[in-house]
């Protein structure tokens, strides 16, 4: 993962770079990220391939609710200016796809965040693994398994594959729904150390500067395990912590505390202030309400890990 720091600017000073972008003969793609337009203009080919093997396409008579340019010219590495009332992005001197795609779902969270009692969708930084149309998020910090026990899950054939990184939800009277946000998986290379199963996928990726790439997971698995939405029945928080519970249910006030001390477990919110904290906040307050959450301390084996989970995976 690459740190950056999001620079908000003013809607003139977005239409002076934006316009002085345009002139200069850019790719233009557009992607349905669970319903949300977003436009792509770039001037890197890899970016543009692996935008394209990444994310559904949009029909091109729809206009843009957002906007994304990446380019290779001016300003510090891996530079990002947002402009939030137009929902537009600026990437400069990015030489990582992962920034790019990233940015993209935070710009799609933050437009449902703006209009959420229009949408009432929210986002989620986290995994989903379904289970005859149930399932379970794992949700954790960088570094404490999230990929490597959602793969492993899908080792199982009755395990399916709704998201590895990010999904969308709506909150209904009776249950919460869960949607896929991207057509195809963006993972580290080194994945088929831990599962063979994916070495094949991964070697006949495109991979960026940071050796991960778009793998298309139909073949992996078949499209019959690709699942576009899915019944949320439980969260599991991960963390790996020496000394501490394995395994253990929290209480709603529990869970929150941990997600805010870690961010919310998402490094790509575009914007933080108190009114987006309140947000995120109370989202997560009615769906650890709805739904219970656990915590799972990943310093044990992938193995045990992966255990514990299926377990929960059987009772839901």
């Amino acid at each position: 993962m690459v740190d950056y720091k999001v620079e908000l600017i003013s809607r003139k000073t977005k239409d002076k770079l934006m316009f002085g972008l345009v002139e200069n003969n850019l790719s233009e793609l557009k992607a349905n990220i669970h319903g949300t337009c977003v436009k792509f203009f770039t001037d890197d080919k890899e970016f543009k391939e692996l935008w394209e093997e990444n994310f559904k396409p949009m029909l091109e008579d729809i206009r843009p609710h957002c906007r994304i340019f990446s380019v290779k010219k001016g300003h510090a590495k891996n530079k990002v200016l947002y402009e939030p009332t137009s929902k537009t992005v600026l990437i400069f001197n990015c030489d990582y796809y992962g920034l790019v795609k990233s940015v993209a779902l935070g710009l799609v969270a933050d437009f449902f965040e703006d209009f959420t009692s229009e949408h009432k969708r929210y986002s989620i930084h986290g995994s989903f693994i379904d289970f005859e149309g149930r399932g379970i998020a794992l949700i954790g910090p960088s570094g404490t398994g999230k990929t490597t026990l959602t793969y492993g899950l899908l080792l199982d054939k009755e395990n399916n594959y709704l998201a590895d990184d990010w999904f969308f939800v709506k909150m209904n009277k009776n249950e919460v729904v869960a949607y896929a946000s991207e057509k195809n998986s963006y993972v580290r290379v080194d994945l088929a150390k831990n599962w063979k199963k994916f070495k094949k996928a991964v070697d006949g990726a495109i991979k960026d500067s940071k050796q991960r790439g778009v793998i298309d997971i139909k073949r992996v698995l078949g499209g019959e395990r690709i699942k576009e939405s899915s019944v949320l029945k439980a969260v599991v928080l991960l963390q790996r912590k020496k000394g501490e519970q394995v395994f253990q249910k929290l209480s709603q006030k529990q869970a929150i505390v941990f997600l805010e001390k870690n961010n919310f477990c998402n490094p790509h919110q575009l914007i933080k202030n108190k009114t987006k904290l309140k947000q995120r906040t109370s989202f997560f307050k009615q769906l650890f309400k709805d739904v219970p959450v656990f915590l799972l301390n990943t310093i044990e084996t992938p193995q045990e890990s992966l255990l514990k989970i299926k377990g929960l995976l059987q009772e839901f």
